[in-house]
Formats: structure tokens, C-alpha cells, sequence
């Protein structure tokens, strides 16, 4: 783990690195107060922060206050270091948002239990912000395939068309459903079901731009949002996509599985809603599977502007 020192005496300082460079640390050093607060503010900045309490330009005291001003998720751990031992003084250092001191002169072994300590914090904030993020994914996504799941795509769909509607751009919408799956899981058993969605998933996902979302729309059906899409560029894309899941078989053990799909296409090219812009996209795909299957259907439907 890394280390931020700030001390203005170069001697402390120096016995602060090779100290801590022999507990195991990797250290950052700041020759006083500013420019300590310059190198926190830093996308790598060291989480655990040892500084000198008077310092020029900027005391300990003041970086504190400046660094728990950021507003940053990940934490600072802030240990100061100060000759200063007077109950009122500690209580300034910890109002400032310092979480430990360590009086000078001070004993080595103290230094280690106290950075083992600020360590020990710094890790279990990390688990929890990982676990968070783990949890807020699982909500939004869906186990089997790691697509946005129906519940999330859906919530995009409505921000996008609000925001087709503000800035008076296109967008399309393109249903995605695999031909007759249900005769693979009869064929060859619901696990080589299950890794095809996985495959179509991971095809579908390569074959958008970044700023497309991609999401289960349940059961074998998917959904594609793609903003700034007119009624042209949206049934390229969707024979892209279409072109893309068929390209292949899909291994499986021994067995080599070909799929196709149909595809539904529908584009505001007024204003509407989401419901409105998923029920005509719905519709295409219906007209795909009734004219044969693996093809490209787009509604033509025209949604009437609002003003």
C-alpha cells in the first residue's frame, strides 16, 4: 500500500520513508502542506496520508480540512504528526477530520500498529464499495447472460426517449428473438439453451456501438436501444445484428448448434413514448416470425408530433 508523507523537515522525512519502506509501504513524498493537498487530489493519490502538523504555506490542520472537503467515495485515512499534546489541540486535529496522531518524538513500533490500523480501515471500505457495486450490478443485470435485465433496459428506454425528445434526435428500438428455441432445449437439454443466450448475449453486445445498451428482455427475447438511430441506420444495424447471431454455429460439448433470429425494428421520428416505441417494435417482430423467421422487419408507423 501507498503512503503519503508531508513534512517540511527533510531529515523527518527521510527517517519516515526508510522506515515505512522497511514495514512494507511504498511512499509518496510532499515537501510541505500545498503540495501534499496537490498530490491527494491526484487520480493515484495514496489513501493513508502521515503528515507533519506545522508545515509552511499550509499546516496539517488545513489539508485535513481541504482533503474531507473533496467529496470523494474512496476515504483518506490521516494520521498527524505533531509535538502538539494538549487535550484542546488533539481536539482541533480530530475536528479537522484527522483519524489518528502520533506525538513527536514517537516510537516506531506505535507508527507501524497505528498505520496497520489506518491499512486495516482503508481495506474494509474497499470490500464494502465492491460489494456495493456487485449488488447495485445484480440488480440491474440480468444472472444468466450479464445483459442489462428487462426491469433496467426498460428504464433506459424511457430516459433515452426523453431525451430523443429534448434534443430532437432519433431513436430506435430493435427486438431481438431467437427462431424456435425451444427445440434446443427438446434437442439438446436446457444447459445448451442456456449457453447459446450466453453466446447470442456476448454476439449482440460486440456488434453495438458503445453508447448502445443491450438488454434481456426475457426468455430468449432481447432488446437493443440505439439513440440517434433513424429508420435506415436502425435496420442496417439490426441485419448486423441478425448477421451476427446466424454468422456461427454455437459449440456445445459435441454438438454444434446453429441459431437464427428475428429482429423488430421502430424508430421515433416524432415524439412518443416508450411504451408506445416497444408495442411497434413488438409488432415488427410478430410480422418477422409470421413472413418466415431470421429477418429483418421494420414498423413503419409514424408517431405524430407534440408540441
Amino acid at each position: 500500500m501507498k503512503v503519503l508523507i508531508a513534512d517540511d523537515d527533510p531529515v523527518s522525512r527521510r527517517l519516515l520513508e526508510v522506515t515505512l519502506g522497511n514495514f512494507g509501504y511504498e511512499t509518496v513524498l510532499a515537501a510541505d502542506g500545498a503540495e501534499a493537498l496537490s498530490l491527494a487530489q491526484q487520480d493515484d493519490s495514496p489513501r493513508l496520508l502521515v503528515l507533519d502538523w506545522v508545515m509552511p504555506q499550509m499546516d496539517g490542520i488545513e489539508v485535513c480540512r481541504r482533503i474531507r472537503r473533496f467529496g470523494q467515495e474512496s476515504y483518506f485515512y490521516i494520521i498527524l504528526l505533531t509535538v502538539k499534546g494538549r487535550q484542546n489541540e488533539i481536539v482541533e486535529g480530530f475536528d479537522a477530520g484527522a483519524d489518528d496522531y502520533i506525538t513527536k518524538p514517537f516510537d516506531l513500533l506505535e507508527l507501524k500498529a497505528r498505520l496497520r490500523a489506518g491499512r486495516r480501515i482503508l481495506q474494509l471500505q474497499e470490500q464494502l464499495l465492491s460489494s456495493r457495486d456487485q449488488l447495485r450490478f445484480e440488480a440491474s443485470h440480468d444472472a444468466q447472460t450479464n445483459l442489462f435485465n428487462h426491469g433496467a433496459v426498460v428504464d433506459i428506454l424511457h430516459k433515452e426517449v426523453l431525451r430523443s425528445h429534448r434534443e430532437r434526435t432519433p431513436l430506435g428500438v430493435i427486438m431481438v428473438d431467437l427462431d424456435r428455441f425451444k427445440s434446443i432445449n427438446d434437442r439438446h437439454g436446457h444447459m445448451a439453451g442456456d449457453a447459446v443466450l450466453k453466446e447470442v448475449a456476448k454476439r449482440l453486445q460486440s456488434s453495438v456501438r458503445p453508447y448502445d445498451s443491450v438488454g434481456r428482455y426475457g426468455g430468449e427475447e432481447f432488446i437493443v436501444i440505439a439513440p440517434g438511430c433513424g429508420p435506415e441506420r436502425c435496420q442496417a444495424l439490426a441485419e448486423r445484428l441478425r448477421d451476427c447471431i446466424q454468422a456461427e454455429a454455437i459449440p456445445h460439448h459435441a454438438n454444434s448448434i446453429s441459431i437464427t433470429a428475428s429482429l423488430g425494428v421502430s424508430c421515433v421520428t416524432g415524439t412518443t413514448n416508450a411504451d408506445n416505441l416497444l408495442r411497434s417494435a413488438d409488432e415488427a417482430l410478430y410480422k418477422a416470425k409470421m413472413e418466415g423467421r431470421n429477418r429483418v422487419v421494420t414498423n413503419s408507423t409514424q408517431f405524430a408530433s407534440q408540441t
